[in-house]
């Protein structure tokens, strides 16, 4: 079975081909016969409910230096006319992001979205995981300024960070009687209204950060992440070590319990961000990992998601 793909993505001629999930999910649907589109999301749109992009035909190739070729001129595309979209482009989650949910969530029914454009634009990263509030550590999300000193007073060590951020960015962790802590709260609510992510510091960062990506609600992968020297951030985008390792048995727990949750959600595939046996996120809106879990383990994670996939066409 062929199928007409689009991928909605940042510029192609901007990616890490060496390590980036999309280029990974994009070659698999290739080398399965599905016809391939590319457009970026400052293209989409909707006139008159019909909702159309500017896309091109593409040919991709496992070659981190030449990995795409254009087929053809860039041409207007009416998505309802593709059998799947692919809503890959990273966050930051803001309104622009939101934007493009709206209009792709208009798309008739056999048009398959992954994922879900509604319950990636009402879950975003951190705010999915208080669906399992029992499975998180202490979190606070405010943008008051007084809630996030008490919080800091009770527990001494802890995490603050954007509640849309993404990759590890703007992360900041305050120890008991930090000098800096006023001057960067006031610092954040200055240039931002938004409200922050406030956790308790879990030092199982240090050994215990893992990946775990679903698809489908199904453990298809997981990745340990080993942050460097004294940072305290995992991610592989700072610089993070990827490891092989296996789940504990809360691990399994959780992912157990969040699975029934994604598929009702139409999360097909989704990203867990576990600290030991804390969650900390749910990446629903463009889950990475994919080619340091083939690196580690000889697991092409994107087959399984295309068959799941297919499944649902």
């Amino acid at each position: 079975m062929s199928l007409k793909v689009a991928v909605q993505m940042d510029p192609i001629a901007s990616i890490n081909a060496k390590s980036d999930s999309t280029l990974a999910i994009a070659i698999e649907a290739q080398k399965r016969g599905h016809e391939l589109y590319y457009y970026t999301p400052d293209t989409l749109s909707d006139l008159n409910g019909d909702i159309t992009a500017r896309a091109q035909r593409i040919k991709l190739f496992a070659d981190h230096v030449h990995y795409y070729e254009f087929i053809g001129e860039q041409q207007k595309l009416d998505l309802s006319t593709m059998d799947v979209v692919l809503l890959r482009q990273d966050p930051p989650f803001h309104m622009t992001y939101l934007t493009t949910t709206y209009l792709l969530e208009m798309l008739p029914g056999n048009t398959l979205v992954v994922n879900r454009p509604a319950s990636v634009r009402n879950y975003p990263e951190k705010l999915f995981p208080m669906l399992l509030r029992q499975y998180m550590p202490e979190t606070l999300i405010s943008a008051d300024p007084l809630e996030i000193e008490k919080f800091y007073v009770h527990h001494k060590d802890i995490i603050i960070k954007p509640l849309y951020g993404h990759g590890g960015r703007s992360i900041f962790r305050f120890k008991e009687e930090d000098g800096n802590f006023h001057t960067l709260l006031e610092l954040q609510f200055s240039a931002s209204k938004e409200p922050v992510v406030v956790q308790r510091f879990l030092p199982e960062v240090k050994t215990e950060d893992r990946r775990i990506v679903l698809i489908d609600g199904q453990v298809e992968g997981v990745l340990g992440r080993i942050p460097t020297g004294h940072e305290i951030r995992a991610n592989l985008r700072v610089g993070g070590t990827a490891a092989n390792v296996k789940l504990t048995p809360k691990q399994e727990e959780v992912c157990q319990a969040i699975g029934p949750i994604l598929k009702e959600k139409g999360i097909l595939f989704a990203g867990l961000d576990m600290i030991g046996d804390y969650l900390t996120e749910v990446n629903t809106t463009s889950p990475t990992g994919l080619v340091s879990i083939t690196q580690l383990y000889g697991i092409k994670v994107e087959e399984k998601l295309w068959e799941a996939i297919e499944r649902a066409k």
